[in-house]
């Protein structure tokens, strides 16, 4: 099955629903259609585009996610189904009755592999991993120590080859980039973990009560730099501080719609998310003891 990410942020447009197909109408063209079954993500950016709830119950009736903008066409809301797995009820039990080591314990595996995989990206770019995989090895239980936030301090300004620069979601520099490629990412994590039959809401160690995705806040840790290296590579010749337009955008969802070599295996990344989530709930349901991390 296709799962295909579509941002509409150009010029009005209407959505509709015919016949088990998402209808994009837009003034002086052809009608654009996508089978519900194939559409993973939808994002809306541009304020001229109307839709109807037909629209966005189909969407979520057949397995899809709906991602919402602001003017700034920084995400801002996103729309999930609640019905993707027939013994969702039971799952969402289990999920609320996980222990705190066994949180702590995913936690720990989670914060390994995202520095680990941190440590790859600098490789890759710098040359050297700054001394993460040896961090990553550090991490224990829960990560009392913060492992997580000391590599990010090596990480960031290694990454972007400035001693400056800091994560900050409010500074108005590649930190846009990251925060677009990250709303879509969760998107996409919160899909898979939707069709585990698991609650994105309820988290493992994300506790902010503003944040309804913690579970997906959690998961996509490992996942985050895949979105990282778009934004280096864009970057590198592209001014940070540009308007994100169309053409950004095509960069920075590139990776996250491409495939990936795993295992002899060529998969989605709606795909390696879905496994991801379905292996989480296998731990609360006391059938796996460990996370299904694939190295991307």
């Amino acid at each position: 099955m296709t799962d295909r990410l579509i941002d509409i942020s150009e010029g009005p447009a209407r959505l509709k629903i015919r016949n088990e197909l998402l209808v994009i109408e837009r003034e002086g063209c052809d009608d654009y259609t996508v089978p519900l079954p194939e559409l993973g993500v939808l994002v809306v950016s541009n304020p001229q585009v109307s839709y109807t709830q037909a629209v966005l119950s189909g969407i979520a009736a057949a397995g899809g996610a709906f991602v919402a903008c602001d003017e700034k066409h920084t995400p801002v809301g996103m729309l999930l189904p609640l019905k993707a797995h027939f013994v969702q009820a039971e799952r969402f039990g289990k999920q609320i009755e996980a222990s705190l080591p066994t949180c702590k314990r995913l936690w720990q595996q989670l914060i390994e592999a995202k520095i680990l995989a941190q440590g790859r990206l600098l490789k890759e770019f710098r040359g050297a991993d700054e001394g993460l995989a040896l961090m990553a090895e550090k991490v224990r239980s829960g990560d009392p120590d913060n492992i997580e936030g000391l590599a990010s301090r090596r990480y960031w300004p290694a990454l972007f080859n400035d001693r400056k620069f800091r994560r900050n979601r409010d500074a108005p520099d590649q930190n846009r980039h990251l925060n677009y490629g990250y709303a879509i990412l969760r998107a996409i994590i919160s899909r898979g973990i939707c069709a585990a039959g698991l609650h994105p809401s309820i988290g493992l160690h994300h506790h902010n009560r503003y944040d309804a995705f913690r579970l997906a806040s959690d998961l996509m840790e490992p996942f985050r730099p895949i979105v990282d290296k778009a934004v280096v590579k864009w970057i590198e010749s592209h001014d940070p501080l540009a308007t994100i337009d169309s053409q950004t955008k095509a960069a920075l969802l590139a990776p996250l719609t491409g495939r990936f070599e795993i295992e002899g295996e060529s998969r989605t990344l709606f795909d390696i998310a879905s496994r991801t989530a379905a292996s989480l709930a296998g731990v609360f349901m006391g059938k796996e003891k460990s996370l299904s991390l694939p190295e991307i």
